[in-house]
């Protein structure tokens, strides 16, 4: 397409592809555009053969819209920086945010925090800053970044729903405020319900299969988690290292809490190298280590993890099935050297 008919299109972004046949062979190409500046942000090919023609269209569908997703945050991210400072509006403080928080470490996660703060002062009805505000909640909660877990969980519900006053069809928004009211102890049923519907309105929304995977797996749903979880990685291969760093530690524990310890090994180790400073990976890999009798390597990882955050052993009260939450606490209080009544009393 000419720079002149994308200037005519009054767009900030283009896709644009072609159809090539060659014998009984299919070739579909794809290509994201910078409307503005002409660059290339994405480019990929998919093959078939005539026959399977429609599960082609069906394919490439279901994988540009995962793939550009995280492409167009990327491109928006970089627009909004190059604007004055003094120009920033809540939308420029929110795509910030989004980027801090997806370093999934305490310096990131207070970093967005701050800027959705100061975006929702702008406007305290911005539906996508008020679930990345719950988010950011759920990570401090999760991780032990907070002086008071009660306080956090009290205000990561009310971010969460008021998100969802406003969210409309807005698949981003009803996905995060799904997932931080499942974390903070609502009903995991109307939790998944919720999630469903972001992922009605956008099938190939890959965060949200990530969500619902997790939602899943707290209800004890464990193989269903992992599908959902791998059809969240193949919608979006190049999604965000936080959205990475959670998929390999989501299907270690579904694999954790399957009894399949060795392959939960594989995948919390995975996540361990993208994030190695990340509490509940760290807490699952040391609970995992034990339960397969290497303590030594278990205490290691505890003594790591104390110099992040004082909570060692969290409740874990979002795991709705009892036996396998005493599975993972047991585990994880044989690696600190701590009994139950310890902890309790702590």
């Amino acid at each position: 397409m000419s720079a002149a008919r994308i200037a005519e299109l009054g767009v900030l972004y283009v896709l644009e592809g072609s159809v090539r046949k060659g014998g009984n062979r299919v070739r579909i190409t794809a290509q994201l555009l910078d409307a503005i500046t002409g660059a290339h942000l994405w480019a990929d090919h998919f093959d078939s053969t005539l026959e399977d023609i429609f599960e082609l269209q069906d394919n490439v569908a279901s994988s540009v819209v995962g793939v550009i997703e995280p492409t167009l945050q990327a491109a928006e991210y970089r627009r909004a920086t190059k604007r004055p400072t003094d120009d920033l509006t809540a939308y420029d403080l929110y795509l910030q945010a989004r980027l801090a928080l997806d370093l999934a470490d305490r310096e990131g996660v207070t970093r967005a925090f701050e800027l959705v703060g100061r975006a929702l002062e702008r406007d305290p009805n911005y539906g996508s800053a008020l679930a990345v505000a719950a988010v950011c909640q759920c990570s401090f909660y999760v991780s032990g970044w907070t002086n008071d877990l009660e306080a956090t969980r009290r205000e990561g519900i009310d971010l969460a729903r008021r998100a969802l006053s406003v969210a409309g069809d807005d698949p981003y928004i009803v996905g995060n405020a799904a997932f931080a009211l499942g974390l903070f102890g609502q009903n995991i049923t109307t939790a998944i319900a919720l999630v469903g519907r972001s992922l009605e309105l956008n099938p190939s929304f890959a965060r949200g299969w990530l969500q619902s995977g997790m939602l899943r797996l707290w209800a004890g749903q464990y193989d269903l988690a992992i599908d959902q979880i791998e059809r969240s990685i193949r919608l979006s291969p190049l999604q965000p290292s936080r959205d990475r760093t959670h998929a390999n530690l989501t299907i270690g524990m579904g694999h954790f809490f399957a009894r399949r310890n060795e392959k939960a090994i594989e995948l919390l180790s995975l996540s361990l190298q993208e994030r190695s400073a990340w509490p509940p990976t760290m807490r699952f890999m040391a609970s995992c280590l034990a339960h397969l009798g290497r303590l030594e390597e278990a205490r290691e990882i505890v003594k790591r993890l104390r110099t992040i955050t004082p909570v060692v052993v969290p409740t874990a009260e979002h795991w709705r099935i009892p036996e396998d939450r005493e599975y993972y606490l047991d585990g994880l209080r044989l690696a600190a050297g701590v009994t139950r009544d310890e902890v309790a009393g702590r």
